[in-house]
């Protein structure tokens, strides 16, 4: 896979920071370092900028942290039956 970094609109990037103020639990589609597509359900608990690239920090469900590019990110939904928010939030990444 490539390495050069390709920024996501700032819409995407918005609605990820979105997500990880009001701890939004996302289903992300994401493609690996080997360009495999992998599905993840993940409580993003920040998006920064480093290293020439935009970054994703995130829990999984038994609680380890992780860190992804956003722009390896195809797509992310909202988990559903989550009370009391909804983002109305459906990206798709090219």
């Amino acid at each position: 896979m490539n390495d050069d970094y390709v920024p996501i609109s700032c819409i995407e990037h918005e609605r990820l920071e979105f997500a990880v103020l009001r701890r939004q639990k996302l289903a992300l589609k994401v493609r690996d370092e080997n360009g495999d597509l992998r599905a993840m359900a993940v409580l993003p608990t920040d998006v920064a900028t480093r290293d020439q690239a935009e970054w994703l920090t995130y829990r999984d469900a038994a609680g380890a942290v992780g860190v992804l590019r956003l722009d390896r990110i195809q797509s992310v939904e909202p988990v559903s039956g989550q009370a009391g928010f909804n983002t109305g939030m459906s990206l798709r990444f090219p």
